[in-house]
């Protein structure tokens, strides 16, 4: 029981920090910007999810928190690759 408790201390920050990273995101003059605040949105959803797992008891709520990161890691992947060399694919 006391661990729920901390963690519904941190859902306010969780939520406060993407509210700021979609701002950036909307508002972000260049495009690294923007790929940096969306990458950082996720890994805060992925980090809600998987307090939400705790407070819920459903390991299954996990699974989705990490498909989420691994999606964002190929994010990250892709659009460094693009920014670095301009072309897409391969």
């Amino acid at each position: 029981m006391m661990i729920v408790e901390y963690l519904t201390f941190f859902i306010p920050f969780y939520l406060i920090g993407i509210i700021m990273y979609v701002v950036r995101a909307l508002k972000g003059p260049t495009i690294p910007d923007t790929v940096l605040s969306i990458d950082c949105l996720g890994y805060a959803l992925a980090a809600l999810l998987v307090i939400f797992s705790v407070y819920l008891q459903s390991p299954l709520i996990i699974a989705c928190a990490i498909v989420l990161t691994l999606w964002i890691y190929a994010l990250d992947v892709y659009m460094s690759k693009y920014l670095e060399k301009k072309e897409l694919g391969e």
